[in-house]
């Protein structure tokens, strides 16, 4: 069995794995450390790149585009080891940088899964969007993170360079363990992309398990390589994979109520594109929103499983308050304005 394994899912990325596959293979070399890429079945040259250029490497190639989700799950069913590193193609690994996660994971039986501080690889002064340093949600089910609040990204001065329990671990730099991955059931394959990551972490934490960040070690994202952010296909998943994760993990006392205020909030950000005569976008939404309605009971079964293996005690870093109202009613743009409103955490 391997220590680590880091697997980096690829689908057609045949210049991001020319790009940033050099960083990870010289900076993860240790014993008992893996690099593995896993292939989404891409149809250029992706392959033929790992297999000629980065012989050391060790490819797993998938029959078919699963998606991130279900392309995860697959692969690491090919993978022994104790830790697992879900690995975004697009990120910039510096030295050293498993070890600080390595070191906390074995004194901290605890935790579950951990992530580095992620930081733009286009403007390395400041935070990335998809995870920054660590992420939290509120009582509506928005995301946010140290470092970001919806798009206010925040310059790195080394203002939450501590390490700190957080809800979620960003899906870019996945640091889990194994065992841990597959007793709660891995990613969800259905979500395809998009919140998958969050949805696994909710499972992890109403279970008792932690998730925190580890800022001692640093990692460089682009992000939205694969779907730009604008994109009304990933407004699309994430909208409906928001719901169909709220509609898994919530409560049955919060459930109807919470549901009731998104179907208000999600029409009014439809509104908000078609004010900015962003058509497609606002479509999305109101598509995403069929879709869950129509799916929702088809992960009943999920939901029954998720409420009886939960615990009883509330999760500190799922906030009470609404982030939206926070953000735009109050003006609180930083994370470090939210520090006496957020249960549980210290500065």
């Amino acid at each position: 069995m391997k220590k680590i394994s880091v697997v980096i899912l690829n689908w057609n990325g045949e210049a991001m794995l020319r790009q940033f596959l050099p960083s990870v293979i010289a900076y993860s070399e240790a014993e008992g450390v893996e690099v593995c890429v896993a292939d989404n079945a891409s149809s250029d040259a992706s392959c033929d790149v790992v297999r000629k250029e980065f012989p050391a490497v060790r490819l797993i190639e998938l029959e078919e585009n699963y998606g991130f989700a279900e392309g995860y799950n697959r692969a690491l069913q090919q993978v022994d080891a104790e830790y697992v590193v879900l690995l975004n193609s697009d990120i910039e690994v510096t030295p050293h940088w498993l070890e600080p996660l390595r070191d906390f994971m074995e004194v901290h039986p605890e935790v579950a899964a951990c992530q580095p501080k992620l930081l733009s690889q286009r403007n390395k002064e400041f935070f990335e969007y998809a995870g920054a340093a660590g992420g939290y949600i509120d009582r509506y089910g928005y995301p946010f993170c140290r470092g970001r609040i919806f798009e206010t990204v925040e310059k790195d001065d080394g203002q939450y360079d501590t390490v700190m329990p957080v809800f979620w671990v960003s899906g870019a730099a996945f640091f889990v363990r194994l065992k841990d991955y597959r007793e709660a059931g891995g990613l969800d394959g259905r979500f395809f992309a998009h919140m998958e990551e969050i949805d696994l972490c909710w499972r992890f934490r109403s279970r008792g398990r932690g998730l925190v960040c580890i800022p001692q070690s640093v990692v460089y994202h682009v992000g939205a390589a694969t779907l730009k952010k604008e994109s009304p296909r990933k407004i699309y998943l994430n909208f409906r994979n928001n719901l169909l994760m709220l509609y898994k993990n919530l409560p049955e006392k919060e459930l109807n109520k919470v549901l009731c205020v998104r179907s208000f909030l999600d029409r009014i950000a439809a509104m908000v594109f078609y004010l900015k005569k962003d058509k497609e976008s606002a479509k999305a939404v109101f598509q995403a929103r069929r879709d869950f309605e129509r799916t929702r009971y088809s992960f009943a079964s999920a939901r029954v499983e998720n409420m009886m293996k939960a615990t009883d005690e509330p999760i500190p870093e799922r906030v009470e308050y609404s982030i939206l109202w926070k953000y735009h009613a109050l003006g609180k743009k930083r994370f470090s304005q939210l520090r006496n409103f957020v249960k549980g955490l210290t500065a």
